[in-house]
């Protein structure tokens, strides 16, 4: 009986190895867990479209916004582990939203990190009708008409959400934080005028920092980006405190996915990083791209994990409450 088994296990284990070298035979889905004109989506496009040559299949974005990504992550984390559903992470989605939100999935335990990708800073920006062209003048702004300013979120305990938090108790001012699905709603209402303020990505952002109808009065980076190099470190602009955040980008699997699966999905996402087209449509857009070295799952999980250390606590410490 015993010799039967381990035949069995033998004989699964050589069924499963020849499935994962077949992969992929049909179109993979990619779950984009925010709306459409946001950094996610700004990634996810192009990547997914380097990547369809090396997997010799398409692969489909599929938008799934709400609850500050944890909808789409949440059918990620559900679906069959078979390479077929791809989930693109961020920070938000893979950091703050188990602090922050009650899941039904696990952001270490219920996905298979496959590649680390790309890091970006955050733009505080404002609206043009602010009184403001530096983020001194801004602080000034806002003592001096407390509760009268909106600044945009994508969810609750998202980058902006906890920026907003850190920007309020350093400088002892009252403004209001709306919570959107995502950075292109909170774009839109930007350019509008219905908020005044919000920190977004320099994808979403820098096109219309470079029209005019926005202002750009710091950068969350050690240092000033070459694509808008007059825009100051939140240091530099005088936060005090230190305002260091990077928004980064990566490809999760569900847990269970075939080790030949995720190694075969990690060469086509190193592919596509390393094209020069792509490399130089997100330098223009202030996104970085990740050193080789770091796109490996290992340097993926070690990243997270090092991530939810540092940020839990600083999260606990802005009072940002479970919801």
């Amino acid at each position: 009986m015993k010799r039967l088994v381990t035949i069995v296990v033998f004989a699964l284990v050589a069924v499963a190895g020849a499935w994962a070298q077949n992969y992929p035979t049909r179109p993979i889905l990619m779950i984009v867990p925010y709306p459409p004109g946001g950094l996610s989506d700004a990634v996810a496009r192009p990547v997914a479209e380097g990547m369809q040559g090396p997997l010799g299949q398409t692969i489909v974005i599929a938008n799934v916004g709400g609850a500050n990504g944890s909808i789409g992550s949440a059918r990620a984390a559900r679906a069959a582990p078979d390479g077929y559903t791809l989930l693109l992470g961020i920070w938000n989605t893979h950091v703050a939203v188990a602090k922050l939100l009650k899941l039904d999935y696990h952001v270490v335990k219920d996905f298979a990190p496959i590649a680390f990708m790309t890091d970006s800073p955050l733009l505080l920006t404002v609206h043009r009708s602010v009184p403001a062209n530096s983020f001194k003048e801004l602080v000034n702004w806002l003592r001096a008409n407390p509760d009268k300013a909106s600044s945009g979120s994508a969810g609750i305990g998202s980058p902006p959400h906890l920026l907003d938090e850190l920007v309020r108790k350093q400088t002892n001012t009252r403004f209001q934080t709306v919570h959107y699905k995502g950075a292109g709603p909170i774009m839109q209402d930007l350019l509008g005028g219905q908020i005044q303020m919000a920190f977004l990505n320099p994808a979403t952002a820098s096109p219309h920092v470079r029209s005019g109808v926005i202002k750009a009065l710091g950068v969350t980076s050690a240092q000033r980006m070459k694509i808008l190099p007059d825009v100051p470190s939140m240091a530099e602009a005088g936060y005090q405190g230190g305002m260091e955040f990077s928004l980064w980008t990566a490809i999760f699997a569900p847990k269970g996915t075939p080790k030949a699966i995720v190694t075969k999905v990690n060469r086509a996402v190193v592919a596509a990083l390393a094209e020069p087209k792509l490399r130089d449509l997100f330098a223009k857009q202030g996104v970085d791209i990740a050193p080789r070295e770091k796109q490996t799952p290992g340097s993926l999980a070690a990243i997270q994990r090092a991530e939810i250390k540092k940020w839990w606590p600083i999260i606990e410490a802005a009072g940002i409450k479970p919801q």
